[in-house]
């Protein structure tokens, strides 16, 4: 059965992003939410967003707390941040394979792809 994951890199420490708040959304006409987890000390959540029967094809969004995170560092940022929550909207088109969407992200930047 295929699985969605996620991990993230906070690119301007150099270290996993530990922390940072993650909700998943489902959007078919309307919004959904179906996670909200933290990442742990790896930078990853304790297990696969989405998995099994509810792992079906469609389209997704994927929210990162980046700012929170940055601003719980320390990271001094104007207001409004530059880079606050992270919005990747996504398809899942074959439901069988591993999803993996890692984000790496800094105050000023970031960037994704499809990972294994």
């Amino acid at each position: 059965m295929g699985r969605l994951t996620t991990h993230v890199l906070d690119t301007s420490h150099g270290k996993p992003g530990a922390g940072i708040r993650v909700e998943l959304w489902r959007v078919d006409g309307e919004r959904r939410s179906l996670r909200d987890v933290q990442t742990n000390a790896d930078g990853r959540c304790d297990a696969p967003l989405l998995e099994g029967d509810a792992f079906v094809a469609g389209e997704y969004e994927l929210v990162f707390h980046a700012g929170d995170y940055f601003a719980a560092q320390g990271v001094d940022v104007p207001t409004p941040r530059f880079v606050d929550r992270v919005v990747l909207r996504f398809g899942i088109a074959e439901p069988s394979q591993h999803y993996h969407v890692p984000l790496l992200v800094s105050p000023w930047s970031f960037s994704t792809y499809r990972g294994s």
